[in-house]
């Protein structure tokens, strides 16, 4: 038996992903009580999968960067790679997932709505000032 399925985790985790190196698309990003201290973070989910990414400062910093919005809601419909690897934590070396742009290019925001007419577009522009 494969010790990791003994412990079961509603998020993914490193080993779930193996050598795999998945391009997914962002679903949505939630606010979850995670831990023991039931900490609030965000998770970020993905279009037929079911479950999401516990997000840290690395990953949400990447993921702002490819796709150029701090906001997550223009996060949706995002392409990403996500893949498993190690890092520093605690003076140990553990597993981790880390984020980087699907195929090289960068993630593409669902694109802003158009802003409403405001009363300053109706002013006659031949009005010098």
């Amino acid at each position: 038996m494969n010790i990791d399925k003994a412990f079961p985790s509603n998020y993914l985790k490193a080993s779930d992903l193996g050598e795999a190196q998945p391009v997914v698309i962002i679903d949505r990003v939630e606010i979850e009580a995670i831990g023991r201290d039931k900490e609030m973070k965000p998770v970020v989910y993905f279009k037929g999968k079911e479950k999401g990414i516990v997000l840290n400062k690395t990953n949400s910093n990447k993921i702002v960067a490819l796709t150029g919005s701090r906001d997550t809601d223009e996060w949706i419909g995002c392409k990403i790679r996500i893949f498993a690897t190690e890092t520093e934590f605690g003076g140990e070396t553990v597993e981790c997932i880390r984020v980087k742009a699907a195929g090289g290019e960068k993630a593409k925001p669902k694109p802003a709505p158009e802003p409403e007419p405001d009363e300053l577009d109706t002013i006659d522009p031949d009005i010098p000032f």
